[in-house]
């Protein structure tokens, strides 16, 4: 049986008398690895690590961190379909999507490796003759960095690429759900030539490894990617210490459907949407509201798509979906249709949970109509193949429903009315708004939410800040008072 290994200071500890916890392929229910569940000192040794190794770390020119960086990006690209099957085999995720995602691993630490000269500070007028006024723009230290189980791969890059190119170090903990990708990543990091600690790469609970990692002193910033209670949590633990937190948590996505709208082109949009890696997705549209003058043609339409959705093993076949991560979210989704069918909704299509040839955490693509807006299906995250879909008549009444909520992350609306899609950017509160596409952000962007959906952000410039913070440096320069 394989067995993953915590790495801290550029060496993989033996697991010696560590508790260790099944991975699970959620496809087959097959364990595929052991993995070891850190105790508060292996936390405790890795933030050590990294506080040691950032001294050196942070006085090394930026632009020689970037060729680390591109060490990296080309040690991914060789070993991307590793990192791939890996992934696919733990998580579920289709193999496309997965080579897809290592992929984007190397492009993202590609992206930041190139913003090397991009760190910027600022000259600030004075008040006083003789006297400059700097502002520097300095790293903030050690980064603990909390994973999500959807995106393992992806969002390594996102969160360790900017923090390496602001001067940090990192302390990385997986997912429990999805230990072994970030396992494979590590392996790299031990063969390039990047510096002992600078990244270290932890497995274990959140209650221990994520709580004790979030609430040490020795972090500049926490950075969560996961469900709006466990953000709470993290905050708290954060709390004593004053650490500065960057939160991106759970959304409930609105997606407005105007009757002007170029029908099968939305219809398409809203499909993906919802199904990629099987609706295990933040940025998911979670909730429709359609337009009454085009609800019957567009429901249509969707229903059908969606009866056409496939889905299987992630290495048994070409699919569209894959399974659930785990079975409590297969239960979780099942729970929430459950729950519209009690409040009087209607299913279209799907709505049980499956398995394929009797195994695997798998849920049907689903289509829900005649849901109110106030159900439980409209208001909590379902993080799984379902959409609820409900009408309206106004875009008053569109953007009020939308708005209702207490996430905050991603948005969308469809329409060919310029006026219209004006009205939607100013007025509807989320952190993203995505007109006429599909929901997927850009590297280049900012990736953030507001209400419930999270503090802080990732993506580009804006993202690489979260891992700076400003250094004042007044200057009297008065030569002449010098000389006397």
């Amino acid at each position: 049986m394989k067995e993953t290994q915590l790495f801290i200071n550029g060496e993989f500890l033996d697991n010696g008398d560590r508790e260790m916890r099944e991975n699970i392929n959620p496809a087959t229910e097959e364990v595929i690895s052991l993995f070891p569940m850190a105790t508060e000192e292996d936390v405790a040794a890795a933030v050590d690590a990294a506080f040691e190794a950032q001294k050196s770390w942070e006085k090394v020119p930026p632009i020689e961190r970037a060729g680390y960086l591109m060490e990296l990006v080309e040690l991914v690209k060789e070993n991307q379909d590793v990192l791939a099957r890996a992934t696919s085999e733990e998580m579920g995720k289709p193999i496309a999507q997965s080579t897809d995602e290592a992929g984007w691993l190397a492009a993202y630490i590609q992206y930041f490796a190139a913003m090397a000269r991009h760190i910027k500070g600022e000259i600030i007028v004075s008040d006083r003759p003789n006297e400059n006024i700097l502002l520097y723009k300095m790293p903030i230290g050690v980064a603990g960095q909390i994973m999500p189980w959807n995106f393992p791969l992806f969002l390594i890059g996102r969160k360790v690429a900017p923090a390496l190119i602001a001067g940090c170090t990192v302390v990385l903990k997986a997912s429990s759900d999805c230990p072994n990708g970030a396992y494979e990543f590590a392996k790299l990091v031990e063969k390039s030539s990047l510096p002992k600690g600078v990244i270290n790469v932890i497995t274990g609970s959140g209650a221990v490894a994520g709580a004790s990692l979030a609430a040490n002193p020795k972090l500049g910033i926490v950075t969560v990617t996961g469900s709006t209670a466990v953000g709470k949590k993290i905050m708290k633990a954060a709390a004593d210490n004053v650490t500065k937190v960057s939160l991106e948590l759970g959304g409930k996505a609105p997606v407005i459907v105007m009757n002007d709208c170029k029908l099968d082109e939305t219809v398409e949009h809203v499909l993906n949407s919802r199904i990629y890696n099987s609706g295990q997705v933040c940025n998911a549209a979670e909730r429709v509201y359609v337009q009454k003058g085009i609800a019957e043609e567009f429901t249509a339409k969707i229903i059908e798509r969606m009866k056409n959705v496939t889905y299987g093993p992630a290495l048994g076949g070409t699919f569209d979906m894959g399974p659930m991560v785990n079975k409590a979210q297969q239960e979780h989704v099942a729970e929430l249709v459950q729950s519209a069918i009690d409040e009087g909704a209607t299913i279209e299509c799907g709505g049980h949970a499956v398995t394929v040839d009797g195994k695997g955490y798998f849920f049907e693509p689903t289509v829900i109509t005649g849901v109110k807006h106030e159900s439980r299906v409209m208001v909590e995250e379902i993080f799984g193949p379902v959409l609820p879909i409900t009408t309206f008549e106004t875009l008053d009444e569109a953007i009020e429903m939308a708005n209702d909520c207490e996430f905050g992350l991603t948005s969308s609306i469809f329409t060919t009315d310029y006026d219209t899609v004006m009205r939607a950017m100013n007025e509807i509160k989320f952190g993203e708004t995505y007109v006429n596409r599909e929901h997927f952000e850009a590297f280049q962007g900012f990736h953030q939410g507001v209400r419930g959906s999270g503090i802080g952000g990732e993506d580009g410039e804006r993202g690489l800040e979260e891992y700076l913070e400003t250094h004042i440096n007044y200057i009297d320069y008065d030569l002449t008072r010098n000389k006397q």
